[in-house]
């Protein structure tokens, strides 16, 4: 799927006529333009599905990698900024930060990989719940791992900049799949080396 650049500014010129503004004066005559390509850019991720993008980032590394059988070594990376936008009022959610973890099976994954791909799913018209689930399925794909747990704390443009106005409001969301969702220990122990 492309995005339609030319269509985004014919409505964002309809915008501003809506809003009362003349889209014709100095400072508003380019920012149909502006708005297009910065759409592009923010929405990047609609372009691509969750197979695209594990295709697009699938680097793994197996050789002198030894994985026990049963094995729970827990690979962690936290604190991965990204910033996404809320399908319900089109509001920037920010302040994001996302943790990736898995336990491996028989590979690993590059670390610049994890958060490209916590990058790529934000860029969506999305919920903070479907960014961990995202994550997670194209973690799942890539790294072959059922075991992977995904964190994610953010902030909600819709719940500060307007509505209700609660400035301090965070959003936690947590996305449990294989051993942190049946393994206690496991979630614990996650949740120790989260914090």
């Amino acid at each position: 799927m492309k995005i339609d650049k030319a269509e985004i500014e014919k409505h964002i010129r309809g915008i501003l006529i809506a809003l009362g503004e003349n889209p014709d004066r100095e400072g508003l005559k380019e920012t149909p333009t502006r708005v297009a390509n910065m759409y592009e850019e923010v929405f990047q991720g609609i372009c691509y599905t969750n197979d695209d993008i594990a295709d697009m980032f699938d680097k793994t590394f197996e050789d002198d990698l030894y994985v026990e059988e049963e094995n729970k070594d827990i690979v962690l990376m936290k604190d991965i900024d990204i910033f996404s936008h809320c399908e319900h009022h089109l509001a920037l959610m920010y302040n994001m930060k996302v943790a990736v973890a898995y336990i491996p099976n028989k590979k690993i994954i590059g670390l610049s990989k994890i958060a490209r791909i916590a990058d790529m799913v934000g860029r969506r018209l999305q919920l903070q719940e479907r960014i961990g689930t995202d994550v997670a399925e194209i973690m799942q794909n890539i790294t072959k791992s059922e075991d992977v747990a995904v964190i994610i704390e953010g902030e909600h443009g819709c719940m500060t900049t307007r509505g209700i106005k609660k400035t301090d409001a965070k959003t936690v969301t947590t996305t449990f799949r294989g051993k942190f969702k049946t393994d206690i220990l496991l979630n614990n122990r996650l949740m120790m080396m989260y914090k």
